[in-house]
């Protein structure tokens, strides 16, 4: 293991953890919807400067997947939060 790839592994480990503390605490679905974006683009960091490092792009086909969830993902959060902010006012 390359001592970047190692640099990289620690900074984004710290970052996930921080992001994923916030999808438990909240304290609102927003927040929880914006951490598991944040927490989405750290894997697709990750993923991407692995394959960077090593020289290849197996994982490409990967990264594309998550990059659509993660959009319709917060497509759906964000129609879910409006319909139901429509239903209260």
């Amino acid at each position: 293991m390359t001592p970047l790839l190692l640099v990289i592994i620690i900074v984004f480990g710290a970052a996930a953890i921080l992001t994923i503390y916030r999808i438990v605490r909240g304290p609102s679905i927003l927040d929880r919807a914006v951490a598991s974006d944040v927490l989405l683009t750290e894997v697709l960091c990750v993923l991407g400067a692995e394959m960077a490092i090593n020289d290849h792009t197996r994982s490409l086909p990967v990264l594309l997947i998550i990059a659509a969830v993660g959009v319709f993902g917060s497509i759906s959060v964000a129609r879910y939060v409006a319909r139901r902010d429509n239903q209260t006012s």
